[in-house]
Formats: structure tokens, sequence, C-alpha cells
């Protein structure tokens, strides 16, 4: 049975913002497929999970073309969600997606080639059933193909109208600001740069982020809970069956330090102060900085995406505060 969205989602307590100095808003919060929504994932539970994010003022869904596993599973499986759920609603979603990282065997199946990104994102249309994504990226710089190429293969992917704004992904400050000048010289500015920014990752603060604000465009923060470090998780050590117990993933054991565990515990202190969880303190702390569009959260249930979303209710820092959290994050950079 199709599902039929609350009619409320807008009067919910969702925020938006516009994305660099376009027309197009965001929802301070976006919910991402790169985990949870694969093959090897509950069917079930990635539509419940959609459901309840479209109906709690989420219109964002960020993907890209290797999400899974199996590569490319998260997005078949979104785009059957679309087709049984949301037939009607495509207009009132922002759709994004990716292309830049070991997708399909070969020569042709990664990097930032034009090869790679045309063929991408036909790929990604197909699998989603999508006639257009909203925002399509360059999943990163791969340090050989040059800027040059790559942009104009997302000028012209816009200017077919595969995609009605382009993005770029993890480019270091040097290739973002030839990639920022390259598109805006075609008509077609970066609408949005994406990076991994959390309390205990922080180098974009350096010069990324002010570079994006300057160029015009939009910050979209993924991993702001630092792969779960910034949640009640970890805060007695490794669990079983926790993302770093794994020997296969992007969090391994030796990432979740003595340091990070003790800076957990405290920054939990302050949260409780502020009646939220550590995780809701941390995406508002991100989401803090007015250069700061949107943040991408992961989840694996409904009860945990409840809680993210509910990070919306306080966004606001005292100095105070700001001074507290500050000095524990400077002891785990010593």
């Amino acid at each position: 049975m199709e599902h039929i969205p609350a009619a409320d989602r807008y009067q919910q307590k969702m925020q938006y913002k516009y994305c660099g100095n376009s027309g197009l808003m965001l929802p301070r919060i976006s919910l991402g497929l790169w985990h949870n929504f694969g093959d090897v994932d509950n069917f079930g539970t990635a539509t419940d999970m959609i459901k309840y994010a479209f109906d709690n003022g989420v219109t964002h869904f960020d993907l890209a073309n290797n999400y899974g596993p199996s590569p490319g599973s998260a997005e078949a499986n979104f785009g059957k969600i679309l087709k049984n759920n949301f037939q009607g609603y495509r207009d009132e979603m922002i759709i994004s997606s990716k292309a830049g990282h070991s997708m399909w065997n070969g020569p042709y199946g990664d990097g930032s080639s034009r090869k790679n990104l045309m063929a991408s994102i036909d790929q990604s249309l197909r699998r989603t059933g999508l006639e257009y994504f909203d925002i399509f990226y360059s999943h990163r710089y791969d340090g050989i193909t040059p800027v040059e190429e790559t942009m104009q293969a997302l000028v012209d992917i816009v200017k077919q109208g595969k995609a009605l704004y382009a993005g770029i992904s993890k480019y270091p400050p040097e290739k973002a600001k030839i990639a920022y000048e390259i598109l805006k010289s075609n008509f077609v500015p970066c609408l949005i740069y994406q990076d991994r920014y959390s309390m205990f990752t922080r180098e974009v603060e350096t010069e990324t982020l002010q570079l994006a604000a300057d160029q015009g465009a939009g910050v979209i923060a993924f991993s702001p809970l630092a792969q779960g470090m910034l949640t009640n998780k970890y805060l007695h050590g490794i669990p079983e069956n926790s993302r770093a117990a794994k020997s296969t993933g992007f969090l391994q054991k030796d990432q979740v330090t003595e340091d990070k565990i003790n800076a957990a515990r405290q920054l939990n202190e302050i949260a409780l102060c502020r009646k939220q969880t550590l995780a809701q303190m941390a995406l508002a702390w991100v989401l803090k900085d007015e250069r700061v569009t949107s943040v991408i959260v992961g989840a694996s249930s409904v009860k945990q995406l409840t809680d993210n979303l509910e990070s919306i209710n306080n966004l606001n820092f005292g100095c105070e505060e700001l001074n507290v959290i500050e000095n524990i994050l400077v002891q785990i950079n010593k």
C-alpha cells in the first residue's frame, strides 16, 4: 500500500536553510544512505526510516553510486521505496547522488574522469528509476584527472538535464577553488560542498568552510557523529556488534582511542545539562556554524533517527558552553 505522508510534515520541527547563494533550501538534517540501505540490510527497516524522515520534514536524501553493500544496492532500494510509497511526491524531495569512488571492474569504474561520471549518472538514474537528480557530485578529487575534465562533465550533466545542480565532495582547498571557478565560468555554479565534519574531525575549519562561503556554495557535513563515537555507544569502550567491533568498515578499533572515549564522556555531561543526548548536541554543534547548510545523518532504526531529529529543538550554545567544549576538544589533538 502506498504511504500517505503526514499532512503536517512541514509544520513539524524541521528547519530549512538556503544553500549558499542559491534559491534552494535544504533541511538542516538530511538522511544519508551510506549505511543500512543495501542488499545486506533489512528492506522493511529502510522503508520505515524513509517514511519517518519524510513525515518529519526531511526532504533531502543523500546517495552515491557505490553505496550498499553491494555497490549500487542503496540506489536500487531507494528507487523501490520511492516507487512503492511516494508516487506523486518527487517534487517535494531533494535527491542527490555522486560518482568517483570504485564502483565497477576495469579502468573506467573508478576515479573522476569524464568517462566515469557520464557512465555513472546514467547507471544511477536507471537504478533509482529517476529522470534526474537534484544534486550530482564529483565524489572526490582522484589526484590524477584534471579538475577541468571533471568539472566539464558536471557542467554537461546539468545542461543535459540529468541533474539540476552540481556539487563537489572532499576536494582539497586548492582544487576546490579551481572547481568553483570553472563551474561559475560555465554558468553552473557549485551549489554545495560536502565533507566530513564533527567535533572529532575539524580539518574543514582551517580553510574549506570559508572558501565555500566566499564562493557562494553551501556546505553539508557527513559523519557529524564521527561514525558513532559521538553517541552514547562508546562511552564505556567498544561494545560487541558495534561498527568498531567489526573487522571491516570505516570505523576501526584503533580509532576509538582512550582520549576520544574520555572526551565523549565529558561532552556527554554537557549534553545532559542541555537536556540533550550526546548525539543531539554533536549535531547541534556542527549546525551552529552559519556556513553549514545541513548535516547528513545515518540511522539504523526509526528510534535512532527520531533521536537525531530532536537535535533541532536546541541549536543554540552559550559562550561558556562553547569554551568548555573547545577545551575538551583541544585535549584530543595534543
